[in-house]
């Protein structure tokens, strides 16, 4: 099934979508590899398929994403994954269902370790994300 998304709706996708892998990565700075965490989280997000894949392809400028402060980053970024699986829900839940899966698969991506186990304050971050994308 096509869905209309509005540029507001494809922006409030990529915020999402960006948004959650910036957000890994700005809490990852403690940790010291928040280049590694988004440069693996962004790979990810390329490889997305169906229309939610064409709408992440697309190369536009994300508001939005630059907090001064992981507080910050949230504060955009976890409303706009719960707004992106509402909108996508309610026009086509296989297309939700991928964002979801697509999303996630970032997330799993950004967050796996050179070595070592994944650290208490990224399992804390996916853990919100992942929230936020169940709360719709």
């Amino acid at each position: 099934m096509a869905i209309t998304l509005t540029d507001q709706d494809k922006n409030t996708l990529r915020t999402a979508a960006y948004g959650a892998v910036t957000l890994l990565s700005a809490a990852g700075a403690v940790a010291g590899s928040p280049h590694r965490i988004a440069t693996q989280g962004s790979l990810a997000l390329s490889s997305a398929t169906g229309q939610v894949g064409h709408v992440l392809a697309e190369h536009t400028k994300i508001a939005n994403l630059d907090g001064k402060s992981v507080a910050e980053i949230a504060d955009h970024v976890l409303p706009a994954l719960t707004s992106a699986m509402n909108l996508l829900t309610k026009q086509d839940p296989a297309e939700a269902d991928n964002f979801r899966g697509t999303v996630l698969v970032a997330v799993e991506a950004a967050v796996r370790p050179k070595k070592g186990e994944v650290s208490p304050v990224m399992t804390e971050m996916v853990r919100k994300i992942t929230a936020a994308l169940d709360a719709a």
